[in-house]
């Protein structure tokens, strides 16, 4: 069963962007952790949800949350994506997909008529003793980015 809101998130451990092996416990203490799932780096929709991402990274920073961004893609895509758009946040590959399927996300999928599996544009906040307090599943990517920093500033006050 995928994890659901007031339950403890699942802890995970996967590569990141800067080459290094995170744990989603590493994040203890924060205010917030900022879980998007999304399905492919370069694609027009996963740019956009990024670029919000990266233009709101200083207001999440200022409330304690951190953002972190999940795709099966490989390490080497995730550091173009990155360079390109100039991302300020780390993303983390789940190439064996085992922490979408803990969060539920790993869905069948259609595309130009044909089925296979990946991604559904999912978000998560997790709280600072790793609890889901917050989740978005089946994400349209306008506003999204706004509505998730302002669950945070509505939390805190």
């Amino acid at each position: 069963m995928p994890v659901t809101v007031n339950e403890m998130a699942p802890d995970f451990c996967l590569q990141a962007s800067n080459g290094e092996m995170i744990n989603l416990s590493d994040f203890r203490g924060k205010k917030h952790v900022v879980l998007y799932f999304y399905p492919k780096d370069m694609t027009p929709g996963c740019t956009t949800e990024a670029c919000d991402f990266r233009d709101h990274h200083e207001d999440f920073s200022k409330l304690d949350a951190v953002i972190l961004g999940v795709s099966a893609d490989p390490l080497e895509k995730h550091e173009k994506f990155i360079d390109k758009h100039g991302l300020p946040f780390l993303l983390l590959v789940d190439n064996e997909h085992a922490v979408a399927e803990k969060f539920g996300v790993w869905k069948p999928k259609k595309m130009f008529g044909k089925e296979f599996m990946g991604i559904e544009r999912s978000t998560f906040i997790i709280d600072k003793e790793g609890k889901l307090c917050k989740e978005w599943r089946k994400v349209k990517v306008s506003g999204h980015v706004e509505e998730a920093l302002e669950f945070i500033q509505t939390t805190l006050s």
